[in-house]
């Protein structure tokens, strides 16, 4: 084979052939942290992984412990194990930080976002996206002659399944609020 006609990556000799083969996997993962509730500490923990270059895929945070003066931040991020252990000891290391777990490597947990969807349609399309959204049990929280807005506390794929049954039903807005999650039976993220 003439080397002008190889494609690129065929060979192992190919200079276009730059990905790592032993390159672990990414994985998701969700982080609860526990936090001084203060200002400055969540655009702390964001330039974290804004610094380092990775990505936040679900931030949810709030004030859980009014007397300690404490916040949850539940965060969502993909990455090898490796570098989800950097994330962890890089934000453990941080002074306001309390104590961050790893929901996805600790045990059994419970995952919820919320999500609010609005669907126009008329017709047969409104008929079947009432249907769909009562098996999915999502609730209309908002109804006009034209529209719906749907309510859904579910996990982020039965969300996202929902999603794609609304499209071709006149699927116009989506807002999420993101992940909430916590550790199943006695056992305490922080």
């Amino acid at each position: 084979m003439n080397p002008l006609t190889l494609k690129p990556g065929s060979t192992s000799h190919s200079a276009y052939n730059l990905r790592d083969t032993h390159a672990e996997a990414e994985e998701r993962h969700t982080l609860g942290v526990l936090v001084d509730n203060e200002p400055g500490v969540l655009a702390r923990v964001i330039g974290l992984f804004s610094g380092r270059g990775y990505n936040i895929e679900s931030l949810t945070v709030a004030e859980t412990d009014q007397l300690g003066h404490l916040s949850r931040i539940t965060i969502v991020t993909v990455g090898t194990p490796a570098v989800i252990e950097q994330i962890k000891a890089q934000l453990g290391r941080m002074v306001p930080v309390h104590g961050v777990a790893d929901l996805t490597v600790e045990g059994a947990h419970v995952e919820r976002e919320l999500a609010l969807i609005k669907v126009v349609a008329t017709g047969e399309h409104r008929v079947e996206a009432l249907r769909m959204a009562e098996l999915m049990g999502a609730r209309v929280v908002d109804v006009t002659l034209e529209s719906f807005i749907f309510e859904l506390a579910q996990s982020s794929a039965e969300i996202d399944g929902f999603i794609d049954l609304m499209r071709p039903l006149g699927l116009t807005e989506v807002t999420r609020t993101g992940v909430c999650a916590m550790m199943r039976g006695a056992k305490s993220t922080g």
